[in-house]
């Protein structure tokens, strides 16, 4: 069996009694940092194997991971924070997991994504996930250009590195939208910012902001 388990996301106490029990029985814990999911284990008394499983060594690594489901063990693939899959490796094993008839179980929990969605106040009957935009400005310009032009809520993830410029580029292409920016949630210095892109990036402009970031906009014309 190969389980999908989400892990917290910032609060290390955010994590159901389900995946507790299914981090304590599997065989094998595939993860992306061994040292972010050992603290984890650690502060939940849990002693499991360890194997590394992140986007770079992703293809080199999964044959002998279904090699090890084959033969009857229970594996379960965490990331660093919240759900597996989500902008996170998880798209190859799962696929290759499916092909062998390995079934594959999925231990909900925490997300970014659901936690801000949940307290962005906007519509979110029809909303596009972009996951992280690309790094190039130029491309970064294109995205938000097309959205700029439709009416459904947007949603993507950016990283402090990125972030001022990002904000930068909003203000010039679409000011008036209304925005909901999410702050290292869960964590200590967890922060909404909300109000419209032009009041946000005045904010930004007197303070630096420094954590992992889950922006929404709001469609243009998106009403209630």
């Amino acid at each position: 069996m190969l389980y999908i388990v989400a892990t917290p996301i910032g609060n290390i106490k955010d994590i159901t009694l389900r995946a507790l029990e299914v981090l304590k029985e599997v065989d094998l814990i595939l993860c992306e940092d061994t040292r972010e999911t050992g603290k984890l284990l650690n502060y939940y008394k849990i002693k499991k194997p360890l194997l590394s499983y992140y986007k770079e060594i992703e293809k080199k690594r999964v044959g002998k991971v279904i090699e090890l489901l084959k033969e009857g063990k229970k594996i379960a693939l965490v990331c660093d924070r919240g759900t597996p899959g989500i902008s996170d490796p998880a798209y190859i094993l799962l696929n290759e997991a499916y092909k062998n008839n390995i079934k594959v179980i999925p231990i909900p929990g925490p997300s970014a994504l659901t936690a801000a969605m949940s307290i962005s106040g906007f519509p979110l009957k029809k909303v596009y996930f972009l996951g992280f935009l690309p790094k190039k400005e130029n491309q970064k310009r294109k995205v938000f250009s097309e959205f700029k032009e439709k009416n459904e809520t947007f949603i993507f993830f950016e990283s402090v590195h990125r972030i001022e410029k990002t904000i930068n580029l909003l203000n010039e292409i679409m000011p008036e939208n209304e925005v909901c920016i999410c702050r290292e949630l869960t964590k200590l210095f967890e922060e909404i910012i909300r109000g419209k892109v032009k009041e946000v990036f005045e904010i930004f402009k007197k303070e630096k902001k420094k954590g992992e970031f889950v922006i929404i906009i709001k469609g243009e014309k998106n009403g209630y």
